[in-house]
């Protein structure tokens, strides 16, 4: 690609049209976002409705997700903390720098892989009997999970990686590796689990086969001639400064899903102590039912980061402050509504994961608790990725740690000795106003501050 066609492409976020920006920036992340979800979603459905064993599948497979999910977590270190800086250094003009960026992200998540896979290759079945597995889940929490660990490596190249797409005005590209991974696992997924029989096995096969190909789309494109970021040997060295400002952005959104992990081994452990498998299968269909409504959020946001962290660092200030107003405004509007729904029609959503009468009436129950907070919660879904785009790591840190560390696993610890099992589900609602509150208050004293030259040229 000619290095002025580059130039063009990339400088449309500072001059196209905000609204003309936002829909060809934000509409195929959101779209990935959905279809990316996919993958656990479908696989919990399909699972869910296994003839005889749905339920207890069901709940094994949830109980995996503190796994996953700490596995995931080190690509968002890269997906929101590598890109967005990449983004900013191509502001800045100094594609180098931003080239050094991506080597250095593919080699720590190459270290990731190798660490992950041995530690809970061997402490496998502890750990899920720990996270909240019984003797009556736990075959089926270790069947997907030995599968799913083998395709480690995938899974964070997949997801680590194609920020860095997005990044370079690409996000059509980007859309298309995850469809092709989503669109393989809803093709694989019956077939591998009834088709050959193999249940939750085969749901595993299918998510590693899926997660390849989308591994494979993303460093095709990082390798080839279309991208103008590319993976380049002399970048992959790693280097403590590079991977210290990584850290430093990538930080908050390593913890806001790592804790997520930790969050689930609370929640669990909690239910299953006061109330039993029944109770940490709601949890399951809970947690996915905003998954789902996360992922259009997390899309959004993921297509808007890029244009605000080059716009900060080409200096538009006034430019920065449309764009996070309409961020935090869609968020809180489309989080708001979506929440509302569930809180009116619990067992609608339940239905679509299990067909036990009292798995759904249990959720029926208690969903309208658990996600009360939720409504809220859409202003903090838009600031803390306004803070991570203008490089300001530590507001976003603590954001992180208030929310998940400070209030929620603590009252999902606290609450249960004085309400019983439905202490476990008031905890998320009260910890996701108050965080809500605090993320709001800190960011109407600390923007102004921020969007100025100083603030910009601390970032290293």
């Amino acid at each position: 690609m000619a290095e002025a066609a580059v130039k063009t492409r990339e400088e449309r976020m500072a001059t196209e049209s905000i609204g003309r920006l936002m829909v060809s920036m934000t509409l195929p992340a959101i779209l990935a976002q959905i279809i990316n979800i996919l993958y656990s979603v479908i696989d919990r459905i399909y699972i869910g409705h296994m003839e005889g064993v749905g339920a207890n599948a069901l709940t094994g497979v949830g109980v995996t997700f503190c796994i996953t999910m700490f596995i995931s977590a080190f690509s968002a270190f890269i997906s929101n903390g590598a890109a967005p800086l990449a983004a900013i250094w191509l502001g800045k003009g100094d594609r180098e720098r931003a080239e050094k960026i991506l080597g250095n992200s593919v080699s720590f998540l190459a270290v990731c892989t190798v660490v992950l896979m041995v530690f809970f290759y061997a402490f496998q079945r502890p750990l899920l009997y720990m996270f909240g597995a019984s003797d009556a889940t736990i075959g089926y929490a270790t069947d997907y999970l030995s599968i799913y660990l083998a395709g480690t490596l995938f899974v964070e190249l997949a997801l680590g990686l194609n920020a860095f797409i997005i990044c370079q005005s690409q996000a059509k590209t980007a859309m298309l590796s995850v469809l092709i991974g989503a669109v393989a696992n809803i093709i694989l997924d019956p077939v591998f689990i009834f088709g050959f029989h193999m249940g939750v096995r085969g749901a595993a096969t299918a998510t590693v086969i899926s997660q390849a190909l989308s591994a494979a789309w993303v460093m095709s494109f990082l390798l080839g001639k279309k991208s103008s970021l590319k993976v380049r040997r002399r970048c992959l060295r790693m280097e403590g400064k590079i991977l210290g400002s990584v850290f430093s952005l990538g930080i908050s959104p390593f913890i806001m899903n790592a804790t997520e992990s930790f969050i689930s081994i609370v929640l669990n452990h909690g239910l299953q102590a006061y109330g039993g498998d029944m109770h940490v299968g709601s949890l399951t269909i809970m947690q996915s039912v905003m998954q789902l409504f996360s992922a259009p959020i997390n899309g959004f946001t993921q297509g808007m980061t890029p244009i605000v962290s080059y716009n900060y660092g080409a200096k538009n200030f006034d430019r920065v402050k449309n764009l996070y107003r309409w961020m935090i405004g869609m968020c809180f509007g489309f989080r708001f509504l979506t929440t509302a729904t569930a809180m009116v029609f619990p067992q609608f959503y339940a239905r679509f994961f299990t067909n036990e009468a009292e798995l759904v009436a249990l959720t029926g129950e208690v969903m309208p608790i658990f996600m009360a907070g939720m409504l809220a919660f859409g202003m903090q879904n838009g600031i803390q990725p306004t803070f991570l785009a203008l490089g300001q790591a530590k507001i976003s840190l603590f954001i992180a740690v208030l929310r998940k560390i400070i209030l929620l696993i603590p009252l999902a610890i606290i609450l249960p000795r004085f309400m019983g099992v439905m202490g476990v589900y008031w905890s998320e609602p009260v910890s996701d106003f108050i965080s809500a509150a605090t993320a709001t208050t800190l960011f109407l004293c600390n923007i102004k501050k921020i969007l100025s030259e100083e603030s910009l040229a601390k970032i290293r």
